[in-house]
């Protein structure tokens, strides 16, 4: 049923590869089938103004695809002198998921900058970025408790993302891009590794849904969410 052959309930193949830069403070390059993003985190002793002197960190992210990173070439929106409505709404989408993992005050008054780069693209790339955004997040954390900057662990727990939708009829784990193009109901879901929600966000393309489809969505999002912290872990260990 589905075009490439997998189970209603089965992901991609899933493969993270940490330290895939030498200067950042934490990389990962992760491929969910062909999908592939780069993630790396940057640490600097200072926090936007509008947080200056709280005694809180902060955790922000940028977002951007490579010019041929889909089958035509894409623009760089740096051509063009400003970013898309999309790319903006995409980073402010990582930044907040990856902040609701953390505890700002046990991070102290610096920030941690997550970039992801897409450098190729075929369906779920935000998804994609919020989960490797979260190993190069770790790794950087990682680096100030060793250096003992940081006491306590800032990092409460994974945080990781999956797509679901309905595709031709049926609910389905880890949309690819034909799927996400043709389905009627889709949807991003981002959790943390014990199950607690952090946002959702689902719209029927060309068919309205359930509240039974709904929770058939969360339960394989859920599963989803679940191996994928596992493979996150397992990264960073």
């Amino acid at each position: 049923m589905r075009p490439s052959g997998r189970q209603l309930n089965e992901m991609r193949p899933v493969s993270i590869e940490t330290g895939f830069t030498k200067h950042a403070e934490g990389s990962a390059l992760i491929k969910i089938g062909d999908t592939h993003v780069l993630c790396t985190a940057t640490i600097e002793d200072r926090v936007p103004p509008f947080i200056k002197g709280s005694g809180l960190g902060w955790v922000t992210a940028e977002y951007g695809m490579l010019p041929r990173a889909t089958n035509t070439r894409m623009r760089r929106e740096a051509a063009s002198g400003k970013q898309g409505g999309r790319t903006v709404e995409i980073q402010r989408l990582i930044g907040r998921a990856l902040r609701a993992g953390v505890d700002r005050v046990a991070l102290g008054e610096r920030q941690i900058t997550i970039d992801c780069d897409v450098l190729q693209a075929d369906g779920g790339t935000r998804c994609a970025s919020i989960t490797g955004g979260w190993v190069a997040l770790r790794l950087a954390v990682n680096k100030l408790m060793k250096a003992g900057d940081v006491i306590s662990d800032p990092l409460v727990d994974p945080v990781a993302a999956v797509s679901c939708g309905i595709y031709a009829g049926q609910p389905v784990l880890d949309l690819d891009y034909p799927e996400d193009s043709e389905a009627g109901v889709d949807g991003n879901f981002i959790m943390t590794g014990s199950g607690r929600l952090i946002e959702i966000q689902m719209s029927a393309e060309g068919s309205t849904y359930s509240r039974e489809q709904m929770n058939a969505l969360m339960d394989l999002a859920e599963q989803g969410v679940q191996d994928l912290a596992a493979l996150q872990k397992a990264a960073c260990a």
